[in-house]
């Protein structure tokens, strides 16, 4: 790294050491001097995107400004920071798409705006924008640290959703009105001057991202994803918790069912019916379905199933749907393992699933039908990375299908039989 090369040739070794714990300290401090040390006033994380007011608290949508009562003795009187209440904090990119949101500490109380409406609740304060409207960033982004944040509250909490879209709302009422007794409150909406929101106390922005997508770490957090499941069974009247065993007396005439979960778009199946006739032979009950219905109607279809089988892509979150110990078999396109393995393999065990992935040949890639097989973008994608993620994307998420090797995939799916029998 650049930064390491200039430490290198103007500092000793001890020195540079010293001067990174110093950073690193003083980096650690101003942090605390916005939002931590603060209570009963503040108890957020690290980077001011995070705030947890014990103090009431004054919302002012139309200047997008939250207001604190503090005093001298707490440090932080009459000062102001930003915040964008959206739990992708390392993404720039996101964050852009996220309104911005000023926390305003007041010393006098005299200068506090008058509340207009009074709630006997506390407030979380949140965002869907940044990359809300894809079904994994949904859930990675919003809905389990929504869950995380919320969940303290037992229902009585109330939600203001900033940068909301279209039906984002509607999509996930059954859920929101799990963790919240309240109707959401849209606050962009609220454009009248003086209108103030009065709460006792609460949350701006949700729980900082983790570094692992779509898994809650249990070392952090009271909660695991078995929670979060079990929630969401709960929020969708779910009946399925655990996958079919084949060789339990109950289970030798009922059939496994296989979910194969359709694309129209880019990364379909364009064999999609022999792979489900294949499967029927091999004594598979076969669903296909696509991931654009009603997400309570598509959810119980999921739960009802003991194997799902997709190509990568945001349809895939739906396997937080799936009972325990179902078979989650993602097949990966050329160039994406490292997706594949960071979006779903990993979040997969987390919530007891089984995992199998088939990894594709080019001969299965229908990009061989642009390119020839030697060509870089087939033989040596990590190349077309370098050129930046757009073209990376363009190339290998957008342009990109799937014809399977019915003979190799059958292993595959011969695998998953095998682990339904144990």
């Amino acid at each position: 790294m650049l930064y390491d090369s200039i430490l290198a040739r103007s500092f000793s070794k001890h020195e540079q050491k010293k001067f990174k714990y110093g950073a690193l300290i003083g980096l650690f401090v101003i942090a605390l001097s916005f939002c931590t040390v603060l209570k009963p006033y503040l108890a957020p994380l690290p980077a001011a995107q995070f705030c947890d007011i014990k103090d009431d608290i004054r919302i002012e949508a139309s200047s997008g400004t939250v207001f604190i009562s503090s005093s001298e003795a707490a440090g932080i009187n009459n000062r102001s920071w930003i915040i964008r209440p959206y739990a992708r904090k390392a993404d720039s990119t996101a964050m852009n798409w996220v309104r911005k949101w000023a926390v305003k500490s007041v010393t006098n109380r005299q200068e506090l705006p008058k509340c207009t409406q009074n709630h006997g609740v506390p407030a979380i304060l949140f965002s869907n924008g940044g990359y809300a409207g894809n079904h994994f960033h949904d859930f990675t982004d919003i809905i389990v640290p929504l869950y995380l944040t919320s969940r303290q509250f037992n229902g009585e909490v109330q939600f203001l959703v900033t940068n909301k879209k279209y039906d984002w709302i509607d999509k996930f009422r059954e859920l929101l009105q799990k963790l919240s007794n309240h109707d959401i409150i849209d606050v962009d909406q609220e454009n009248d001057i003086g209108k103030v929101h009065c709460f006792r106390g609460g949350i701006i922005g949700l729980k900082a991202h983790d570094q692992k997508e779509l898994i809650i770490d249990p070392s952090k957090s009271s909660y695991t994803m078995t929670d979060f499941k079990q929630f969401l069974r709960s929020c969708y009247s779910l009946q399925k918790s655990t996958a079919i065993t084949i060789n339990n007396k109950e289970s030798k005439k009922k059939m496994p069912r296989l979910l194969i979960i359709s694309r129209k778009r880019t990364r379909t199946f364009t064999n999609a019916s022999k792979i489900a006739r294949m499967a029927r032979r091999l004594g598979f009950k076969v669903v296909v379905a696509e991931a654009d219905m009603r997400l309570s109607r598509f959810a119980r279809i999921v739960n009802s199933c003991d194997v799902l089988l997709g190509v990568h892509g945001a349809g895939l979150a739906n396997i937080v749907f799936l009972p325990e110990n179902a078979v989650f078999i993602q097949v990966v396109p050329i160039a994406v393992e490292w997706l594949a393995r960071d979006y779903f393999e990993e979040p997969s065990k987390a919530m007891k699933l089984r995992y199998l992935e088939y990894k594709i040949k080019a001969e299965e890639s229908t990009l061989i039908q642009q390119y020839p097989i030697d060509h870089q973008v087939v033989r040596d994608p990590s190349s077309i990375l370098k050129m930046g993620w757009s073209a990376f994307k363009s190339l290998y998420l957008d342009k990109q299908n799937v014809q399977l090797d019915l003979n190799r995939f059958g292993g595959t799916l011969l695998k998953a039989l095998e682990l339904l029998h144990q």
